[in-house]
């Protein structure tokens, strides 16, 4: 009886599987050549590239895991695994904005359940590392140029006063207000406290995806869900009866929320 001949595709998902226990066992180097095998009889799937990907990523060859992440986009644009790692390769590369806008649509692909939805908490944690790196950068930025334009200032007066010795003292005055409004008027942004209506009653945290009960009280959506799941059908702080059915967003307090974060980026630190 003949035996039954392997096709590429089998072949492949054969070493996918030798691969992923490679991996399991910390053999990075192995599990990248069963990938790599796997790719070459079947380029076109995209598991292959992001699971040689996260071998990449565990050694640190960030170039590496861009490379086959943006291939397994172009392979499948809706691959929550290939937009979350392209964004920490990005990341890593101090390229913000562009790190930003890939883990963002990492996180949109992992709330909407089609994929990577246990993912969610992860990517949003990096999320906010990203978010708030790029507003350290811009804030050390504005620092910078706020206090070339300080210095600046301050030696035009010095210069001002020095022609205008004999004035009198009420020029001087005016000269020296004008100063102290240009000083407070440069400071940088910088950490403060967050508004506590802004900070979840269970968490504690900054909401991300905030719900409103009947009873008026607004929590995060997935520490009152667990609240429900684990403890009991009824709201935290009121305790009247509640079901997941019963709850919903709370869109103005997630809009304040985001122009919030927007206007003040060292909040991203509390997450």
């Amino acid at each position: 009886m003949a035996r039954e001949v392997a096709t590429p595709e089998k072949q492949a998902e054969l070493l996918k599987d030798q691969g992923n226990l490679y991996f399991k066992k910390e053999r990075l180097g192995a599990a990248i050549e069963a990938y790599t095998e796997a790719i070459t009889l079947c380029p076109k799937v995209p598991v292959y590239w992001t699971n040689r990907a996260l071998c990449h990523r565990k050694r640190n060859a960030w170039d590496l895991v861009e490379a086959d992440c943006r291939k397994a986009l172009e392979l499948d644009n809706s691959s929550t695994k290939a937009h979350y790692m392209l964004g920490l390769a990005l990341l890593q590369g101090k390229q913000y904005s562009d790190a930003i806008a890939e883990l963002e649509k990492a996180l949109e692909l992992g709330r909407s359940g089609k994929s990577g939805s246990y993912m969610v908490e992860e990517i949003w944690q990096e999320l906010a590392k990203a978010r708030y790196s790029e507003w350290e950068q811009a804030a050390s930025v504005r620092q910078h140029q706020q206090q070339e334009l300080k210095e600046a200032q301050l030696l035009a007066n010095e210069r001002k006063m020095s022609e205008l010795s004999n004035c009198n003292e009420k020029y001087q005055e005016r000269l020296q207000t004008l100063s102290d409004v240009f000083e407070k008027a440069s400071a940088p942004d910088r950490p403060a406290e967050v508004p506590d209506h802004f900070c979840c009653k269970i968490t504690m945290d900054l909401f991300r995806d905030p719900v409103i009960t009947p009873s008026g009280v607004t929590y995060e959506r997935s520490a009152l869900l667990e609240h429900l799941r684990k403890v009991g059908n009824f709201d935290p702080l009121t305790r009247t009866p509640l079901t997941p059915e019963q709850v919903f967003p709370n869109l103005a307090l997630k809009e304040a929320v985001q122009a919030f974060l927007a206007e003040h980026g060292w909040a991203y630190k509390t997450y």
